[in-house]
């Protein structure tokens, strides 16, 4: 009878376990299937927000040319995925040689020509602001 008890309480654990790991994979694979919401460069200027560019959503290579005052200007290229900057007006050009930014982190700036590029996480409504650790 001893043996029973033990035998069905053995069986009884293993199945609560494996049913345990069974939702704990399926609530694993349904997180990182959601839709993901992807990269954000934002582009400033003397401190101000310049443009907005998703780059989850670019297909194609382009680049665009940013003014400021005193005829100085930054050429940026945008590839699917990544942001840089290919041309500038600043004596140093240490904004070229920072390369192109794909996630957050350190941003890509040219200081002579007060712009920052920077990348962020878009922001996913089903996501939460902050994580506490």
């Amino acid at each position: 009878m001893k043996k029973l008890l033990q035998n069905k309480l053995a069986l009884f654990l293993s199945a609560l376990i494996f049913i345990i790991l069974i939702v704990s994979l399926g609530a694993f694979w349904l997180l990182n299937t959601c839709e993901k919401s992807g990269s954000v460069a934002e582009i400033y200027q003397d401190g101000e927000l310049v443009k907005t560019i998703h780059l989850d959503m670019v297909t194609e290579n382009y680049s665009f040319t940013v003014k400021g005052e005193h005829d100085v200007y930054n050429v940026i290229e945008v590839r699917p995925g990544e942001i840089g900057i290919v041309d500038a007006s600043c004596p140093d050009g240490l904004c070229i040689h920072m390369g192109f930014i794909h996630s957050p982190g350190v941003p890509v700036t040219c200081l002579p020509n007060k712009l920052i590029i920077k990348v962020i996480e878009a922001k996913n409504s089903s996501q939460p602001d902050g994580v506490v650790y």
